[in-house]
């Protein structure tokens, strides 16, 4: 399993570029593999494209972009802009975001949600991919040319339904999952992906899953931060019904706490469950506890 951290203010750090590039070159020269940046207060790709040229190695990926905010021809143009500045390591994590984000903020219908992703797909991993396009639907009609040096990119979909996963493992190169536990992981996500890959021809997909993680010797305490920090997604009722499936409360119920042979143990049932890379969310305990668990994530990666 590849071992990743985000990076961006998805961890409850300040929203600022230049944190974003002092943790993602933190995670580098621990030897993490992968850096993830929400797409919160930050624009994501803007973010990846500041940590990009200030990295070398470590792939950065988005978690993730919304897609109705973003017309796919210039989420194309700035994925081909944002890669050219990561050197081919950006990872583009799409999604739809809420229906109360859509509905309410947006003012945008939200109405057959896995047929605007399709739609959506259609048009943007042609043009990652250098293809003309022409598409024509009844969410976007479009005649494109790809944009200027644009450079294959690894997609992957935000997905927690079945009819999403399949489609995110159809169509692209895997998830990503957050407020998803270990069983809903192991005996939903990961079955209903692979079916989805299965269906395209499609290598086994990448399933990127977030969670709170911290190597502590105070773990009670832990999962009590973890439910007060994460508290909000608990609210979401996409996330709620992940919990729900799963048997808890919150993201506290879910936090991969305790010592670091606890946590190796935990992250080992992740990868037998079918998860291939973890996206950490550390978080401060005890005062060091955010550092230890960096050092330990990054000496497991690689």
């Amino acid at each position: 399993m590849r071992i990743g951290m985000m990076v961006g203010d998805g961890s409850g750090a300040a929203p600022e570029i230049a944190g974003v590039i002092e943790r993602g070159r933190a995670a580098e020269a621990l030897g993490m593999d992968s850096a993830w940046i929400a797409n919160i207060a930050l624009d994501a790709l803007t973010a990846s494209t500041a940590l990009g040229l200030q990295t070398n190695t470590i792939e950065i990926g988005t978690a993730v972009m919304p897609t109705f905010t973003r017309h796919p021809a210039a989420m194309a143009q700035q994925t081909a802009s944002t890669q050219q500045a990561c050197e081919g390591r950006l990872a583009l994590g799409i999604g739809l975001a809420h229906r109360f984000m859509v509905e309410n903020a947006w003012r945008f219908s939200y109405d057959k949600p896995a047929r605007h992703m399709r739609a959506y797909l259609d048009i943007l991993i042609p043009l990652l991919n250098g293809e003309p396009v022409e598409h024509n639907s009844e969410h976007y009609q479009v005649n494109l040319q790809p944009p200027p040096s644009p450079s294959p990119t690894s997609v992957l979909v935000a997905a927690l339904g079945p009819v999403m996963l399949r489609l995110a493992g159809e169509f692209t190169a895997g998830t990503i999952t957050w407020a998803t536990g270990l069983n809903t992981l192991e005996q939903h996500v990961v079955p209903s992906l692979n079916e989805g890959a299965e269906r395209g021809g499609r290598a086994t997909p990448r399933v990127v899953a977030g969670f709170p993680v911290v190597v502590t010797a105070n773990p009670d305490r832990a999962r009590e931060l973890a439910a007060e920090v994460f508290a909000v997604y608990a609210q979401i009722p996409s996330y709620r019904a992940m919990l729900d499936r799963e048997g808890v409360q919150g993201l506290g119920d879910l936090a991969i706490v305790g010592d670091e042979n606890t946590v190796r143990s935990q992250l080992s049932r992740l990868e037998s469950a079918g998860v291939t890379d973890l996206c950490a969310f550390p978080f401060e305990v005890d005062s060091g506890d955010a550092t230890r668990t960096a050092e330990f994530l990054g000496a497991m990666g690689g």
